[in-house]
């Protein structure tokens, strides 16, 4: 019997270290990030229907993508990020399953940054675990981290779910604020062991 757990987080959270802790316990981790990244390279599944959607000037000169204008468009316009969400969503989905399928780990992790945010998620998984941090945090950290502008960063964290909506969803929360590696390595080897004992 496969334990599939949903993981989420706001920007900045942490969820990425998280993942990589999990997957060092034996998860296989199903990042849906990377899965839309993929689909949107040079030669990738979705790029067909996102020059259909939106025209050539939304796709690089090397045939990918080209992020920064679309994300410029979707964060200005819920309905352009709409439109991307249906292109991408059925394909996430399905390239989900097959990694999923294709995997003989005990424990599936669904790295899942909307994962609130979609609705779907919570009937697909068993556990959703959250890994939570003060949005001061998540700003400095994707500040840091990415180089991006603190209104950027702010954009984002205003159009994925509230804090208290995200651990309202939660089967466990780990409070990524203020603690080390070490702390974090620590509270998710009791996680692992509260929820995938040996056996």
């Amino acid at each position: 019997m496969v334990l599939r757990i949903g993981l989420t987080g706001g920007i900045g959270s942490g969820k990425s270290t998280v993942a990589g802790l999990l997957a060092l316990h034996g998860a296989a981790v199903i990042d849906t990030d990377a899965i839309a990244r993929r689909l949107s390279l040079p030669g990738g599944t979705a790029i067909p229907a996102i020059r259909r959607e939106f025209g050539d000037e939304f796709i690089d000169a090397a045939g990918a993508l080209d992020r920064e204008r679309m994300r410029a468009l979707a964060f200005g316009d819920p309905q352009a990020k709409r439109r991307l969400e249906a292109i991408l969503h059925p394909l996430i989905g399905i390239e989900t399953e097959r990694e999923a399928s294709a995997s003989s780990a005990a424990v599936h992790v669904f790295d899942v940054p909307l994962l609130v945010e979609s609705g779907r998620w919570r009937a697909i998984v068993e556990r959703v675990l959250v890994v939570d941090c003060s949005e001061a945090t998540q700003v400095s950290r994707v500040v840091a981290r990415a180089g991006w502008t603190e209104h950027a960063v702010r954009s984002v964290i205003a159009q994925q779910a509230t804090r208290a909506v995200r651990r309202a969803s939660a089967d466990a929360v780990i409070h990524n604020d203020g603690i080390g590696l070490d702390r974090l390595s620590a509270e998710v080897a009791a996680l692992w062991t509260r929820w995938c004992p040996p056996g």
